[in-house]
């Protein structure tokens, strides 16, 4: 009997090791500070700007590793965080107008290895240092906003009905419509029910007035959109910042999650993450005047302009952020002052157009809205107070037809300009955040766990292999180069998926290395019980391979049913974990059976009684 695998057979094993071999190697590079910078209007990006960039630095005396123009972005390397700094410092400085300039961890994989396409995989907090937040969904704010749309649509849809009413006017937890007659208080019923779904209607007819409030289940709703939304858009936001494989997700009803590896502008990412700006456009009413009061007049608002000074608004609003498809930060042509340059989606293209069309001469405003969050120690405790800052930046007269582009000025600096065109590209948060809970890991703890998982991993594998040597001679020899292919293999696989290696997958690494080796200690004690019975060497082999691959595949399915469990109910650490182990339990079948068998063979499989080192 002769122990052998068709040549297909073994050029395919070998071509797998061949893979797990090459795309694990990016793992072992590490990474370069580095920064980067891509255009944040319509700026071009392409080799005389990558000259200029270059010609910058070498000019202010700071040192380049290596420079390189991908994917519609510029990425310049350093060889320490310190020559980062300052050149972001030198880049913001020259180049921040057009282009948006962020800190970056850039993998430092040669060129040959990047054109196959093989890359790292991506590190965790826990292994790469960044910051951690836990956001908190102002549900109480997101009602309150629905209830001013629906207020909103409720006007729209009377006017296009052409149904007069007195007044809609939003209370703290309804809508109150007031009409002059039963006549059309029974035609705006109608029309509020036909339009407007997800309200209940109460008529009070004593009043002639109609009060709607949103449903429990409109409600339920809207809290669910609140945080599906803001999930979104942190998504874009991150984008904005160039961070790699960010973990944005919810956890509970109100709650969301934003785990940022490598991030080194800590303050920056928060000031983005936590900002709620976003923009109204309204007319200016030119007919009406404060009263003496202090009140507006019916159908307006009161704002104040940056200097303190009121100003009367109308109450409809043309278009608000949230149509806002596109926005770059830059310098006004006449003025030379910081400008934000919009683009509208449709249907606020066609309401700037409309409204813009029919008011040439009055006044337009641009009303700024953010929220802001303060927490104060008072008597010794942590209190969060919230306010709303409303303010007009702009107010300039309509000359022409606005089209779907245009640009607002009126901001105080270039940096607030870049923060409004990131927010409003990102789009408008649902509903306002608070960062209740803030976490930094410094790359320093990064680097040391990093160093702690290699050291338990490594004096795992040693162990194990020093006892499979000892024991089992030349198979254990075997044995040992199956585990460095099983660790390339898992490697390569997380590797070309772009997974996150965090601690605890550094431990599916190490528990992989036992599970990987129990499956060759099967295979052997199975031949080594061959050969005590009386078979020959080759028979031996054969016997060994073929009875205990039955064992060895149900222990595996066993332990991948057990890591699918642990995906699939555990959470952020645990599924890393369950990732690893699961990747290893298939990747350990393979080694442990077929090329452990392969190399068997090579040594064994063509000698007629040979005597086995085992």
């Amino acid at each position: 009997m002769r122990n052998r695998y068709p040549v297909w057979k073994n050029l395919l094993i070998l071509t797998v090791l061949a893979f797990g071999i090459i795309y694990s190697l990016p793992n072992f590079y590490g990474e370069d500070p580095s920064v980067q910078l891509s255009p944040s209007r319509n700026a071009k990006i392409d080799q005389s700007v990558l000259l200029q960039i270059e010609k910058l630095l070498a000019d202010n005396g700071v040192k380049a590793k290596a420079s390189e123009l991908n994917d519609k972005r510029i990425l310049v390397r350093f060889h320490d965080t310190d020559t980062q700094i300052k050149a972001e410092e030198l880049l913001k400085s020259n180049m921040g107008n057009n282009y948006s300039v962020a800190l970056n961890l850039a993998p430092a994989t040669p060129g040959w290895l990047r054109a196959i396409g093989a890359k790292p995989m991506y590190l965790g907090l826990d292994l790469r240092g960044g910051v951690h937040f836990m956001l908190q969904v102002d549900m109480d704010a997101a009602v309150t906003q629905a209830q001013d749309r629906y207020a909103e649509d409720i006007r729209t849809n009377l006017r296009e009905a052409k149904v007069r009413y007195l007044s809609v006017e939003r209370d703290k937890a309804s809508i109150i419509v007031k009409f002059q007659d039963a006549q059309t208080l029974a035609q705006g019923r109608e029309v509020i029910k036909k339009e407007v779904r997800g309200l209940v209607l109460n008529v009070l007819e004593n009043e002639q007035a109609i009060v709607a409030t949103i449903s429990e289940q409109e409600i339920r709703e809207v809290r669910k959109f609140a945080v599906a939304q803001n999930i979104t858009i942190l998504r874009n936001r991150v984008n904005e910042l160039g961070v790699a494989e960010p973990v944005i997700q919810q956890q509970g009803e109100d709650r969301i999650v934003v785990q940022l590896p490598g991030v080194q502008d800590t303050a920056r990412a928060k000031e983005i993450l936590g900002a709620t700006a976003t923009l109204e456009f309204r007319l200016v009413d030119s007919e009406h005047v404060i009263g003496p009061d202090g009140k507006a007049p019916l159908g307006t608002r009161i704002y104040n302009d940056r200097a303190g000074r009121p100003l009367l608004l109308q109450r409809k609003i043309i278009v608000t952020g949230d149509q806002v498809v596109d926005a770059s930060s830059g310098l006004d042509q006449q003025s030379g002052s910081p400008a934000v340059f919009i683009t509208l989606n449709g249907t606020g293209a066609k309401k700037m157009a409309d409204t813009t069309k029919e008011s040439i001469g009055k006044a337009m405003a641009v009303v700024f809205i953010e929220n802001k969050s303060e927490t104060k120690e008072i008597a010794g405790q942590k209190v969060t107070t919230k306010r709303k800052v409303e303010e007009v930046i702009n107010v300039a007269t309509i000359r022409d037809r606005f089209s779907k582009r245009f640009q607002i000025t009126g901001l105080d600096s270039t940096e607030e300009a870049r923060n409004l065109a990131l927010l409003l590209r990102a789009g408008a948060l649902a509903a306002p955040m608070d960062i209740v809970e803030e976490r930094t890991v410094g790359p320093s703890l990064g680097k040391e766990n990093i160093a702690q998982g290699e050291r338990s991993f490594l004096i795992g594998f040693a162990l194990v292999a020093i006892v499979v040597l000892v024991y089992y001679k030349v198979f254990g020899i075997i044995a040992n180069l199956t585990l460095v292919f099983n660790m390339a293999l898992i490697m390569a696989i997380l590797s070309s998926f772009q997974a996150t290696l965090t601690l605890p997958g550094i431990a599916g690494f190490t528990l992989t290395v036992g599970m990987a080796v129990d499956a060759n200690v099967l295979i052997y004690e199975r031949i080594k019980e061959e050969l005590r019975n009386g078979n020959s060497p080759q028979a031996a082999i054969y016997a060994g391979f073929d009875r205990a691959f039955a064992t060895i595949f149900d222990s595996h399915i066993t332990n991948l049913l057990a890591a699918i469990m642990l995906f699939g109910i555990g959470s952020g650490p645990v599924k890393g974990f369950a990732v690893t182990l699961t990747i290893g339990i298939i990747t350990s079948l393979f080694t442990a059976v077929t090329c452990t068998r392969m190399m068997v063979n090579w040594i064994y499989g063509e000698k007629r009684g040979v005597k086995l080192w085992i």
